[in-house]
């Protein structure tokens, strides 16, 4: 029997491409957790607080509930990974907070529901691809409907697409990228200069070819922290 070779990336089609909006109105999204060049933070993945990232929203005023759905289509499976599925949202709202609990039901999210990610469980799944994988794309897609929704908390994402199909009034996204830092290469090394990899203010005695250099080792009193200065004061250029 021929086995199944697990796929370098997903090359199904991520949630906003599978659904129409009914009116042309787009949603503009943004997030603290993604920085200027697209970046999430790594508070956000599971190598670090695992915590659901803040969102904010502007759409259409008709909206009844919003619906959320966050996937990462670079995973190395059939289907993208599913990070983050939640509905009825509450028409008036604009944004989700930080850290949302990971319930079916999140205390003070009035009627909001969380439903299952890939992880089998609700609320937000942290970002984890695998090391030496590249950077992933993850979608924080966001669908303004037109009706509460009435779904089992276990809903799979095939049905709860169908559902947005007819529902979806207006919607929007924003992609943010994420890469799992590699165990050696990203760790704080000991051995470069300035304060990175040490305590902070802590000083360093200069290596030898600093000394060669006529430059000093780091001390507490250096301005910028970073340039070693001469026993007068004066900063080393580099």
């Amino acid at each position: 029997m021929a086995q199944h070779k697990q796929p370098a990336h997903s090359g199904a089609a991520i949630t906003s491409l599978k659904v129409q909006a009914s009116r042309p109105a787009a949603i503009a999204m943004t997030s603290p957790a993604i920085d200027a060049d697209g970046w999430l933070s790594i508070n956000h993945a599971q190598a670090g607080d695992d915590t659901a990232p803040p969102l904010s929203w502007s759409g259409p005023l008709e909206v009844v509930t919003w619906a959320l759905v966050v996937e990462d289509p670079d995973a190395p499976r059939d289907e993208p990974v599913v990070h983050w599925l939640v509905w009825n949202i509450p028409g008036a709202w604009t944004s989700l907070p930080a850290g949302l609990d990971k319930s079916a039901h999140p205390k003070d999210g009035q009627d909001l529901v969380q439903g299952l990610n890939t992880g089998g469980r609700p609320g937000w799944l942290g970002m984890a691809p695998p090391e030496g994988h590249g950077p992933h794309r993850y979608y924080f897609q966001l669908f303004g409907l037109d009706r509460r929704l009435d779904l089992a908390e276990d809903i799979p994402l095939v049905e709860f697409v169908n559902v947005l199909k007819g529902a979806t009034i207006a919607k929007g996204e924003l992609v943010g990228r994420f890469e799992t830092p590699h165990p050696t290469l990203d760790t704080p090394s000991r051995a470069r200069t300035g304060a990175y990899g040490r305590e902070e203010g802590a000083p360093r005695s200069p290596t030898e070819a600093e000394r060669n250099a006529g430059r000093g080792g780091l001390d507490r009193d250096d301005p910028d922290r970073h340039a070693p200065h001469d026993p007068d004061g004066v900063v080393r250029p580099r």
